[in-house]
This record gives structure tokens, sequence and C-alpha cells, in this order.
């Protein structure tokens, strides 16, 4: 069955568009179970809603700028079993957000510090929070960019402003020229204002190694850490670890080279 095609436009001057992509299976509904009219339109509207609520996620997600689409629910905790998980599943409910304090994730590589920024990211998202995951080297290339263009307020706006920031790979190379500056600026006007999420494979007392304005990296420092709720991730390398295929690969080659041998699954 067809909608009425005067409600089409009428649907449309509305904004309620979305409603066509479910009336008719709704109204199919409806009459199969003898919706009340009032069960009927709750109905509609419910599907209106889900149905914005799923864009407004999606365009967030976009406009996050997240490296891949990691969540908590993917992340092998067993993997690394000394991860604080307590700690980490706290931090989903985003309450740090409300204390407007910082989040460092320090850890070697292969660890999932990228992951679980990204994963607390998600999480802000679906609480309504705004948010962005840049690089520490692609956030001062883009600084350094905008101050050549004469957008630099604009870009230092943007990044000061959003409610969760989120810098990967802070110290993976010395900051060098005013990037010092640039870095101590977006840290400083977000301190006490909006909540940063900061990731290095440096622990923290090396951090100092990544300015050379060692007085301006401690007062950058400094403002990171008070009140800042720190994560450590020690342990094996994600990237490291043999897959399946892989294993069950090497299990037929050894077999195949000393078919008396046993070969024991990874621990």
């Amino acid at each position: 069955m067809n909608p009425m095609p005067e409600l089409i436009p009428m649907l449309k001057q509305l904004r309620l568009s979305g409603i066509l992509d479910s009336i008719e299976s709704r109204n199919r509904q409806a009459i199969d179970e003898k919706f009340s009219y009032m069960d009927f339109l709750a109905t509609i509207v419910q599907d209106e809603i889900a149905r914005r609520t799923q864009k407004r996620l999606e365009s967030a997600v976009r406009r996050a700028n997240f490296r891949n689409q990691k969540t908590l629910e993917e992340f092998d905790f067993t993997f690394n079993p000394n991860i604080n998980r307590a700690l980490i599943t706290e931090l989903a409910s985003c309450r740090f957000m409300n204390e407007k304090v910082c989040v460092l994730i320090v850890g070697p590589c292969g660890t999932g510090k990228s992951h679980i920024a990204q994963a607390l990211g998600h999480s802000a998202i679906r609480k309504g929070y705004d948010v962005l995951f840049t690089t520490t080297a692609r956030m001062l290339s883009q600084i350094n960019a905008a101050r050549a263009t004469n957008s630099l307020e604009r870009q230092l706006a943007r990044l000061t402003g959003i409610d969760l920031l989120m810098i990967d790979d802070f110290g993976l190379k010395p900051l060098t020229g005013i990037q010092d500056e640039d870095f101590h600026e977006v840290i400083s006007e977000r301190y006490e204002r909006r909540s940063t999420i900061v990731t290095s494979n440096l622990d923290l007392p090396e951090w100092i190694d990544a300015f050379p304005n060692r007085i301006l990296g401690a007062a950058t420092i400094d403002r990171l850490r008070h009140g800042a709720y720190k994560v450590v991730l020690d342990g094996k390398s994600y990237r490291c670890a043999p897959t399946e295929q892989e294993h069950k690969k090497q299990v037929v080659k050894e077999q195949k080279n000393n078919p008396r041998k046993e070969v024991k699954s990874p621990a």
C-alpha cells in the first residue's frame, strides 16, 4: 500500500521524509495487529527518532576522523591480562569529561593505545559529545598550514572547542621549531575547560624530552597531568601475535617436517 500522494510533500515540508522509509510496513503492521491511531502514530514517531539518532551518530563518527572503527567490545583484554580493565571501563562512562581532566594512555608499540583512545571516543559520541581524533604530527601540521593561510585563529578554536580531543602518538618524534608553542597553546586553552586524551610510547617522565624548550614542556605536561587518569598498557604487541590462520599453516608445516612432533597451540 502506497502512502497518500498528498502525504509525501507534507512530510518533506516538515522534514519528516524519513518516515516514508517505514510507513508502508508500519501501516501493514497496524492493520494486522489492529493498532489504535495513537499506537500507529507513536510507532512511526519512534522510527523517526531512531533514524535521526543513527544519522547523528554516523555523522559524528565521520567528523571524529577516527583512523579505524574501534570499540571496547572488540578489544581483547585477555591478550595482556595486566591491563586495568576496570579503569578503562570506568573511563568509557565518560565521567572524566564532567571532571574536565585528561586521560593519558602510555605503553609500548602495538599494545592497543590507539584502539582504546578511539574506543573511548566512540563511547563519548554515543553520549552526545563532539569528538576529534588526530595524531600529534597531523595536528601540528594543520596548525602550521592554518598560520600560512591566515586561518590560525579558526583552527585553534576548532581544536580547543571540541568536547573531546584525542591526540595520538605524542613523542613519536621530537617537537621542532615552534611546534612546542603550538602544542602548549592547545593544551593550555583546553586545561580545566575540556577533556583531552593523549597516547604515547613514552612513559610520562620521558615526555619532557620531546620539547626543545624544557620550561615550556614542563608547563604543558603539568597541565596534562593535573587530575589526569593514567592508563598503562604493558605487555606483548597485538601486531606480533600470530593469527589463527598463520598458526594453522605453521602446524601443518612442522607436522610435514616432523610427523612425530606434537605442535602445541599458542598460549
